[in-house]
């Protein structure tokens, strides 16, 4: 090949000129314009390497890249890319869609798309740049540090790490949905773990996993007994409501609540459900060692002002123009969070207004997340219902003709039941409540 002329490349057709650079086994000649392909075929045909005649942008495109390119292909490739490039089968302008020889031996460094859009030569640049952007950006996935704060869960389940709770701070550190639910945190977990630098789309940095929460291993709290599957007992712990309202007094002892019941305060329309829902609401509030959680469901929006406006501010407030999937999955997070804290050993309260616009199965499952567990804390349900659904340990019945009259308390005692009310009150408490359903079945 050293006897050809420059002369009598340039006046050879470029398919003549690629026949020739396949001959003297050229590698990437068919990414080449035609002056850059005659100077490689003289380069190699005196003995000088391709790349050092195929000019700078040949150089960007092979050598530079080989150590960074990783061994998978590249986002955005096919399964068409990924496999070599035949340019024996495949000649003409196609073949510019899969580039042969250094570039080709990397599969999946350079998508389709760009080769059929931009300049051969501008593409030649582009697997040399791909890799590198690759690599910066996996080094911003390395966690740089370690974090400690205090957990806030969001409404749409995600979460914050508040570095100086509880004020938010552009330090703070953004927890996925799924480690939340994984690691089952509620707002008010300290947790530490190792954290990622935000990338280009993100304001702030990321957690990456969770190493301890409350100064436990969040392995061992991971892999503890799912909620459900914890033993329970029957309430055996009175909630106190001590109140001056003759309704409540009449509701602590003659139809009891304890920790871990399962109550609905049900009646007619205008029987008072939703107002005596709100006074025990305020008699528990501030209670030590009582996680209060109120979740308005099918409310109307007056008395969703009314409760935003009161002591107990709602974790999801929805009215009844709400669809009923909606009503059941606000239910359903606050159960979830609620869940967490009894499984630790803590006690929580939900208050429900009300079960009527969930899915019957969703309602249900509302009221079956209630239970005193034997060995750690107590998740209790209260909500109002026109009827009862059933599995209640508690019903509370109010006289819709008591509450027009204005009359107090308004307890439906005869349709009003506690199972095991002896738990709660002692067995003379449990005889004196037997004592006044017998004489208001009797007076009815």
């Amino acid at each position: 090949m050293a006897v050809l002329e420059r002369s009598e490349l340039e006046s050879s057709p470029l398919a003549d000129l690629h026949a020739i650079a396949d001959q003297i086994g050229l590698d990437g000649f068919r990414r080449l314009r035609k002056a850059d392909l005659i100077d490689a075929i003289l380069g190699e045909s005196t003995g000088e390497s391709a790349a050092e005649n195929g000019g700078e942008r040949a150089e960007q495109s092979g050598g530079e890249s080989v150590d960074e390119t990783p061994s998978g292909p590249a986002a955005g490739d096919d399964e068409q890319d990924e496999r070599p490039a035949r340019p024996r089968r495949r000649r003409g302008g196609r073949m510019r869609r899969r580039p042969e020889g250094e570039e080709s031996d990397e599969p999946g460094e350079e998508p389709r798309e760009e080769s059929r859009e931009e300049p051969r030569e501008e593409v030649r640049e582009e697997p040399a740049r791909r890799p590198r952007a690759r690599g910066g950006e996996a080094r911003e996935r390395t966690a740089e540090r370690t974090a400690e704060g205090v957990v806030e869960v969001l409404g749409n389940g995600s979460a914050f790490l508040r570095v100086d709770p509880p004020e938010p701070s552009d330090d703070d550190v953004y927890i996925s949905a799924a480690q939340v639910r994984r690691c089952e945190l509620v707002s008010g977990d300290r947790v530490t773990g190792p954290v990622r630098t935000p990338r280009r789309s993100e304001r702030y940095p990321s957690l990456v996993r969770i190493d301890t929460i409350n100064g436990s291993s969040a392995d061992e709290i991971s892999d503890g007994a799912r909620y459900e599957d914890l033993p329970v007992a029957w309430p055996s712990e009175r909630l106190a409501l001590e109140s001056g309202d003759q309704t409540l007094q009449a509701i602590e002892w003659l139809t009891p609540i304890g920790k871990g019941s399962r109550a609905t305060i049900i009646g007619a329309r205008h029987a008072g459900k939703s107002q005596t829902l709100r006074r025990i609401a305020e008699a528990l509030h501030g209670r030590e060692g009582l996680e209060l959680v109120l979740v308005l469901a099918g409310a109307r929006p007056e008395e969703i002002a009314e409760w935003q406006d009161g002591p107990v501010a709602p974790a999801a407030a929805l009215s009844f123009a709400a669809s009923g999937d909606a009503l059941s999955q606000a239910v359903e997070r606050a159960l979830d969070g609620a869940k967490r804290i009894a499984s630790r050993g803590g006690d929580a309260v939900v208050l429900i207004d009300s079960l009527d616009g969930l899915h019957q199965q969703a309602a249900r499952r509302a009221l079956a997340a209630a239970r005193n567990l034997r060995d750690s804390g107590s998740l209790t349900v209260i909500a109002t219902a026109a009827e009862p659904l059933g599995g209640e340990t508690t019903v509370i019945s109010l006289d819709a003709a008591l509450t027009a009259a204005g009359r107090q308390p308004i307890l439906d005692l005869v349709a009003s039941s506690t199972l095991r009310p002896e738990l709660l009150v002692g067995a003379d408490g449990a005889e004196a409540i037997a004592k006044a359903r017998a004489s208001a079945l009797d007076g009815s």
